[in-house]
């Protein structure tokens, strides 16, 4: 017998956050999803659905969070699915990158998905039962020139996610974290990916190009939004999910192209990793 499950999507109005929202409510599950602003929109794009509720939701904002996981309890009763969508890129050289930069984007990306996930969490535990889906990106797994700041609130996720899968089960919640690599979407879009106006010459070579490279690939990545959507459907109906689920070959190549390497550097360096311990430490 199947189970409708109610899920909660921030970042719905475009981009995965859309996609996921349309397959969700097209499988016949419930869906709350929220928006920074024109939540009217959203519900007018998608008022064939009953089974749909838009919110506004400033995931940097931890009372409009915890409002909104009210209404969609008092709405549905029940959180089955979170899914912390809400995000941005930006694409800076490490150095290049403003601290205001710096701080919006871990704003968002970090601090906006822990606000989110203890306005949920409450729900699951009281439950004893839920799943949360964080979305990284294949720059949390493995850095890159030209996205360190953004990869780095994606690695912090990862890190979050790893934690909460062995804090949460226990209580009967799971915890996922997606890496997806370069999808389809308008993520390199100006609505958005942000550039930094600071711009060094020095880094032509790596970030220049990067910032060539993200203007020529826009609107043909090879990852297929529609299919990262099913996924999620797949990941949320799993008995047993995965606490890693990397989406798209290209992500998938980069990270064995990372492990790879990280081995050889053991190997090369394993009589210093493993010399440092305590004479009386046995072996």
């Amino acid at each position: 017998m199947t189970t409708t499950k109610v899920w909660f999507i921030t970042g719905a109005s475009r981009g995965f956050g859309l996609e996921i929202v349309k397959a969700v409510l097209e499988d016949g599950d419930k869906v709350v999803a929220t928006v920074r602003s024109n939540a009217g929109e959203l519900a007018d794009l998608l008022e064939q659905y009953s089974n749909l509720f838009v919110t506004k939701l400033d995931v940097t904002n931890e009372a409009q969070a915890k409002v909104a996981a009210d209404q969609a309890v008092n709405r549905f009763g029940r959180i089955d699915v979170l899914v912390n969508n809400a995000g941005f890129g930006l694409l800076s050289a490490v150095e290049e990158a403003t601290g205001e930069e710096v701080k919006r984007v871990f704003e968002t990306n970090v601090f906006g998905t822990l606000n989110v996930t203890r306005a949920i969490l409450p729900v699951m535990r009281a439950q004893q039962s839920g799943h949360v889906i964080n979305i990284s990106s294949v720059g949390g797994l493995s850095g890159f020139y030209g996205w360190g700041v953004y990869g780095s609130t994606k690695f912090a996720v990862e890190g979050l996610t790893e934690a909460m899968a062995q804090e949460l089960a226990p209580l009967g919640i799971h915890a996922s974290v997606v890496e997806p690599g370069f999808f389809r979407t308008n993520f390199l879009d100006t609505s958005s990916l942000t550039r930094t106006s600071n711009v060094i010459d020095d880094y032509a070579n790596t970030v220049g190009a990067m910032r060539s490279f993200a203007t020529q690939v826009n609107k043909k990545q090879p990852g297929d939004p529609a299919k990262l959507a099913q996924a999620f459907i797949r990941l949320a109906n799993a008995e047993q999910p995965p606490v890693h689920l990397p989406l798209g070959n290209d992500t998938l190549s980069r990270y064995i192209e990372k492990t790879t390497k990280f081995q050889e550097e053991i190997e090369a360096w394993y009589d210093v990793i493993t010399g440092t311990d305590h004479d009386d430490v046995v072996q």
